[in-house]
């Protein structure tokens, strides 16, 4: 049976594509349908210029919104609607906003040696690291460590996230993309942190389709 395409844009410092994401998946169990479904991960940089090395999250936080307490009261948001969908979110763990574009060459290694559920697996993680332990999302070390702790090879994903095999990949991925989270459910585009029933609708809506044609 022909799987229903899905698509995630996403970027791993954006907290609603954490919780997008958990909502997707609840979506995807609550539609129960007899097709199969075929997730991929189209990254998104929210933050292409950001330095290699990251910023001091406050001092990044508080220029982009004017103020640390604008900042808290939108991390307090991000923490409420994460913990209604079942994640938690640490900020004061968070020292630093990184760059992410390491992370989202780890998902496209992820995706060319993974089966979908480790994938899954690895892109939850990722945000975990992050949002919930604080840890450097942006360093090679840590990015390795976590692929190791998510079944893939450890060598394999440094020697990769150290080549230039991914990146552009990741770059050209920006230009369709206006913002995040976005998911595309076969032809249906739905735009940010939606909850589950409204994936639901729009896989059983997409699984008509295939069924029709």
């Amino acid at each position: 049976m022909q799987a229903v395409p899905i698509v995630l844009a996403y970027d791993f410092i954006c907290p609603w594509c954490w919780i997008g994401h958990r909502n997707l998946v609840a979506g995807i169990e609550a539609a129960a349908l007899d097709a199969p479904v075929d997730v991929r991960y189209l990254p998104f940089e929210l933050n292409p210029s950001m330095p290699v090395e990251g910023m001091d999250r406050r001092a990044y936080r508080t220029q982009k919104f004017g103020s640390w307490a604008r900042s808290q009261t939108l991390d307090a948001q991000a923490t409420a609607a994460g913990l209604a969908a079942g994640l938690s979110f640490d900020y004061a763990k968070v020292a630093r906003t990184p760059n992410t574009r390491r992370a989202h060459c780890l998902m496209q290694f992820a995706m060319l040696h993974g089966d979908s559920d480790n994938v899954a697996r690895l892109f939850d993680a990722i945000f975990a690291a992050y949002f919930s332990q604080g840890r450097d999302i942006g360093s090679i070390d840590t990015l390795v460590e976590i692929a190791g702790e998510q079944g893939f090879d450890a060598h394999q994903a440094r020697e990769s996230l150290l080549s230039d095999a991914d990146k552009r990949e990741v770059v050209d991925a920006r230009w369709s993309i206006s913002s995040v989270p976005t998911v595309w459910i076969d032809s249906a585009v739905i735009s940010g942190a939606q909850p589950p029933a409204v994936f639901a609708q729009a896989l059983h809506a997409a699984a008509t389709q295939h069924s029709a044609a």
